[in-house]
Parts: C-alpha cells; sequence; structure tokens
C-alpha cells in the first residue's frame, strides 16, 4: 500500500493516518469540518476556549506511542497536566465523594459513605485488574476480524464473567447504592447502560488507577492540534472544510474518494472515522453490499445522545474540581427512561466539565469556563423539536448547577451556548444525533461490532467510536492500533 485515505479528523482517524504516515504511506485526512478534532471539536468565544469534548484524557502512553514509533517525543507538541481528583461526584442529599488513585484518600471517602465497603472497593479494583487484561490488553488493541478469534478470546471473557453487566459486578462488590453508582457512571460518558453494559467496562477504573486522569494544556483541542502538528511533520496531509460526497468502488475493491468541491484522490485504501451508517448509507451509496449493512446497522441499539450547555463567567472557584458529576434522586429510572423509554427526565444527572481549574489560559483572567453535559435519548426514541426543547432543558441544568454550586450563577455568566442531538446529527452526521455511535452491549462488541475492516470490499476500513473496541479516548486510540495493523499487513 502506497497511498492511503482517512475520512474524518477526529482523534482516532489523527491516530490511524499518524501510524500509516510514520510507515511510510502517503496519507491524506479529508475533513468536513474547519476544524480538526470530530467530537472534539472546539470554539473560542468573548476569550474563552469551549471544548466540545471528551475532557477526560487516560491511558496517556498509547497517545506517546504514537510519537515513539517515528523516534519523536509527544512533549514537542502537547502538554499534559494531571488532574486531581480524577472527579468529585454529588449527591441532592449533599453527599460527595472525591475520586483519585491515591488509595489512602480514596479509603477515607469510601469509609465517609459506608465503612463496610473499603474492602469492597478493593476487591472491584482487583476485578477491574482483570479487566483490563482481559479486555484491553489482550483484546483492545486486537483485530476482531472473525467469529474464531472471538471463540480464542472465550476463556479470558469466561474468567471476567463478561456476560455479566457492569452494574451487577459493582454490586456484588459494594453494597451502598452511591458507591455502585460512582463505581458504573462512566458507561454512561461512553453512550453505555451501566445496567447492560459488559462487566468488562471495569477495565476503565484500572486505566485511571495506572495512568491517572490528565488535561491537554489549552484544552482537548491542543491535543488533537498536536497530532496534526505530529501528522503533517512526518509528509502527511489534511485538508479541512470539504466533505467526502463519496467513496468509488470498482467491484470489491475501494478505488478512491470524492469530495463535494469536486477533489478527487485515486487511493489504494481507505478508512473512514466517520459515523458509520452515514459511511455506509450514503459515502458508499453505489455498493449494494454497503447498503446490506447499512439496513443492518440501523436495526441494531445505538447509544444515546447528548446535551451540553457550554458557558464562560466572571470569577473562579478553586472550591469546583476539573471533572464533576451532579447525580439526581434517580438512577436506573433514569438510565431507562435515557435509554429504553426516550423520555427527557426533570431529575437527569449532570456531568460538569471545569477545565479551567486547572488550566486557567482557557478563560479571560478572572474568569471560569464550564460545560454541563446531560445524557438525552437519541432522536430515533425522542424526535423532539430541539429548537423548543433545547432552550427549556438549558435553563434546567443551569438551575441545577447553579442551585447545587453557583448560587448566582445567572448573574455571572457572561457567555453561553448549547449543543443538542440535532447538532451532533448536523455537524458530525451522527446517526439518529447517537454521540457515541453502537451502544457497547457484549452483542454488539468485538467481532460483532462494525469491523476493522469490511469483509466484501477488502480495502475499506474503518477506526472510530462505532468499531472495535469501541467509543471514548482509549478506545479509539487502541482501535487505530489494530486497524493500522491490517491495513499494513501484520493484523493477523
Amino acid at each position: 500500500m502506497k497511498r492511503a485515505a482517512v475520512i474524518g479528523a477526529g482523534i482516532g482517524g489523527l491516530a490511524l493516518a499518524i501510524r500509516l504516515q510514520s510507515a511510510g504511506v502517503d496519507t491524506t485526512i479529508l475533513e468536513a469540518r474547519d476544524k480538526p478534532g470530530g467530537c472534539a471539536y472546539f470554539w473560542e468565544r468573548d476569550g474563552f476556549v469551549f471544548d466540545a469534548g471528551p475532557g477526560m484524557i487516560t491511558a496517556p502512553e498509547a497517545f506517546q506511542a504514537l510519537w515513539r514509533i517515528s523516534g519523536h517525543d509527544m512533549a514537542e507538541d502537547v502538554t499534559l497536566m494531571p488532574v486531581s481528583p480524577f472527579y468529585r461526584l454529588s449527591w441532592p442529599d449533599g453527599t460527595r465523594l472525591d475520586f483519585s488513585n491515591d488509595d489512602a484518600q480514596l479509603g477515607a471517602e469510601i469509609a465517609r459513605i459506608n465503612p463496610e465497603d473499603v474492602h469492597g472497593y478493593r476487591r472491584f479494583l482487583a476485578y477491574s485488574a482483570a479487566a483490563y487484561r482481559e479486555g484491553y490488553q489482550k483484546l483492545g488493541a486486537v483485530v476482531m476480524q472473525d467469529l474464531w478469534q472471538m471463540l480464542r478470546a472465550s476463556p479470558g471473557l469466561a474468567r471476567s464473567q463478561a456476560w455479566r453487566s457492569f452494574y451487577s459486578v459493582a454490586a456484588g462488590k459494594v453494597k451502598s447504592d452511591k458507591l455502585r453508582q460512582a463505581l458504573t457512571f462512566n458507561t454512561l460518558l461512553a453512550g453505555g447502560n451501566p445496567m447492560r453494559t459488559s462487566a468488562l467496562y471495569a477495565l476503565v477504573h484500572q486505566l485511571e488507577h495506572q495512568g491517572g486522569m490528565w488535561h491537554a494544556k489549552g484544552g482537548t483541542n491542543q491535543l488533537v492540534a498536536g497530532m496534526v502538528r505530529h501528522f503533517e511533520r512526518l509528509g502527511g496531509v489534511v485538508r479541512l472544510g470539504d466533505p467526502v460526497a463519496a467513496i468509488d468502488t470498482l467491484g470489491d475493491r475501494v478505488t478512491g474518494v470524492r469530495t463535494e468541491s469536486g477533489f478527487a484522490l485515486e487511493t489504494d485504501a481507505v478508512a473512514s472515522n466517520a459515523d458509520v451508517v452515514h459511511s455506509y448509507r450514503t459515502l458508499l451509496r453505489t455498493s449494494r453490499s454497503a447498503q446490506r449493512t447499512a439496513g443492518r446497522l440501523e436495526r441494531k441499539r445505538f447509544s444515546p445522545s447528548c446535551f451540553v450547555v457550554h458557558f464562560g463567567v466572571r470569577g473562579t472557584f478553586p472550591e469546583i474540581p476539573h471533572h464533576s458529576m451532579l447525580f439526581g434522586p434517580r438512577y436506573r429510572g433514569w438510565i431507562e427512561d435515557v435509554f429504553d423509554h426516550g423520555v427527557l427526565s426533570e431529575d437527569s444527572a449532570i456531568y460538569l466539565y471545569h477545565p479551567s481549574a486547572t488550566d486557567p489560559s482557557l478563560a479571560p483572567e478572572g474568569h471560569s469556563v464550564f460545560y454541563a453535559l446531560a445524557p438525552v435519548p437519541h432522536l430515533g426514541k425522542f424526535p423532539a423539536d430541539w429548537a423548543q426543547v433545547g432552550p427549556v432543558l438549558e435553563q434546567r441544568i443551569l438551575a441545577e448547577v447553579s442551585r447545587r454550586l453557583i448560587p448566582d450563577l445567572k448573574d455571572r455568566i457572561v457567555t453561553q451556548f448549547s449543543c443538542a442531538p440535532t447538532d451532533f446529527a448536523r455537524d458530525l452526521n451522527a446517526y439518529q444525533g447517537a454521540c457515541f455511535s453502537l451502544e457497547p452491549t457484549l452483542p454488539q462488541s468485538g467481532w460483532f461490532r462494525v469491523r476493522n475492516q469490511d469483509s466484501a470490499i477488502s480495502n475499506l476500513f474503518f477506526v472510530g467510536s462505532g468499531t472495535h473496541p469501541g467509543a471514548g479516548i482509549p478506545g479509539v486510540v487502541a482501535g487505530a492500533r489494530a486497524t493500522a495493523a491490517l491495513m499494513l499487513g501484520d493484523g493477523k
């Protein structure tokens, strides 16, 4: 393979392109938007830098490897800053829990909620270490191209009880309902329902415990910018603001790509970091096999969407950490509303992102930058008029942040704007506005997820949240490694 095209400059697409370019493949990234990043897009308004997300950076070694394979150092382009505590969890009754990898400190935090659960958490952490070995080290960056590979992984999956739900495993280790929420909420930030996401998702806790939580100085957008600089340093090309209109095929082979501007590129292979349904249904609309695949995909379970309120405020708030989770009075019932019933609950849990707590450069002096994210049903389950619903939900979310953290928030806001499911559908071509693509259930994981290499079109590949191993920064970076191995011929 001499020339490749990567559709989409999300973190997964950039990680794949860096690996290909490092191996001597002439690689071009084609990005529809005016800036790279995909889900990690950003805006600059009134002196504030607003990251679209994601904000939690774990597994820094996976990024460092992208520079190391070509003899470079990530520090040339990106400065990572430690975040502590990892996040603060709070409940309506005033209970708080600061989560970190300081075992003594975390043990004291857990003991305040339920002393009996200190030992239970240690058991959970031991389980998460086993899940990390089976789910991340052995499977995360490994190609899943046939059922036999899933069968070979079965003994390890059985040892980790991967068929059980993440929540059931946590509930078996700790007794406090609040601690069960604390251990399982992370799945929500990758589109998963903890009541049915595989127990292997516990590996996230080992990733955090082992590698810590990090922030890229200047925002997640600067991690993206650093990846672009490194890719271009190696000779790669990024084309911005030119959406791909079609992936051209001849028989069972991709021949190239065409963009809306009329630009055409002949390639030996194409990898799509775009939404998987959009890739099959729209970009491959002339391929009959792709249309059959699109039909099957549309019948699968998709993750929820998100409603995000970005706001810049006067004042600084050192008492509010970088990451917070404001739980509501319900957990299981609220999750069922979002995932199954298509109900926009009034008592939503809210993830609050406050990056200026670690990095004041993101806001003007004496100011702070936030976003508040609430998981909401995707457009297929809740086909609302978001032009009407959005402003109501925005005020509801800000009122809850005000009630629990910043009493005079309304008077402090300098600038604000929101992103609704319709924005994700329009800006990212996300099917049904589902931010994290396919829901991460066991029947939609590994070989059962969208393959890293298409089974009918041999030089068509995928990377990103819709393909193996799934959503989240560690997932898409590990997936890029697996896809690169396939494209470079050493994936089996």
